[in-house]
């Protein structure tokens, strides 16, 4: 079997990793990202009814400013976040599935005033008739460049998961710097705003069913067994 490559950073690339391993699949975790927090003030929380959390990155990186908006209820998205939410003492209201967008749908009525604390690269949201959302930046996620064994090992073809469309912009940017061949190199991405900043030249690009690491994975495993090099 091919094997599959996961560059986000940790500690998603393991848990991504072992939720791949589970299904079969020969993953492994090659991080081009590392995430580290960013100075911040916390906004006065009297002004907001709810966070809006999209990552487990924004509570574990945002530090001692969090406690003064932990009387604020959390609408998060999967189970990880909630659990981070969780673990930094806030109080989850509602933890969705499927992106923030789909959470935005969710709202409890007296919840219309939002602060989304979040990385520094985000998705833009579409917001429903009279809910606002303030964004507070809390963290980043850097990039690193791509050591020269793993160019070596992906000449020889592999399928990759990005979850974000910083990340397929800088992963293709490596295989560009170091001459590694994109029509070996199968992409499964998060969603279609991702595989449009990939661009084009790989193998496949498969663009996952819903925003989640289930259905992720679930294309990822199709591909890991069709690539032309898995019987080798």
């Amino acid at each position: 079997m091919i094997r599959l490559l996961v560059i986000r950073p940790e500690p998603g690339a393991s848990e991504t990793v072992a939720a791949a391993r589970a299904m079969g699949l020969a993953a492994e975790a090659v991080p081009l990202f590392a995430v580290s927090p960013v100075a911040w003030q916390a906004p006065d929380p009297s002004q907001f009814d709810a966070l809006l959390i999209g990552s487990a990155n924004a509570p574990r990186h945002a530090g001692p400013h969090l406690a003064s908006l932990r009387r604020l209820p959390v609408y998060a998205v999967g189970e990880a976040t909630r659990q981070a939410c969780r673990d930094a003492g806030l109080t989850v209201a509602l933890a969705g599935e499927g992106g923030l967008q789909s959470v935005l749908g969710k709202l409890d009525p007296a919840h219309r005033r939002l602060l989304r604390l979040a990385g520094r690269e985000r998705v833009p949201l579409a917001l429903p008739q009279g809910v606002s959302v303030s964004e507070q930046v809390v963290y980043a996620s850097e990039p690193r460049a791509m050591p020269p064994e793993l160019a070596t090992r992906l000449a020889d073809g592999a399928v990759v998961l990005l979850h974000s469309a910083e990340a397929a912009r800088h992963f293709a940017a490596e295989c560009d710097r170091l001459s590694v061949p994109r029509g070996g190199i199968a992409l499964v991405v998060l969603g279609t705003r991702v595989a449009q900043a990939a661009g084009g030249g790989w193998w496949t690009v498969s663009v996952a069913d819903r925003p989640s690491d289930t259905a992720l994975l679930a294309k990822a495993c199709a591909l890991c067994q069709d690539h032309p090099q898995a019987g080798q």
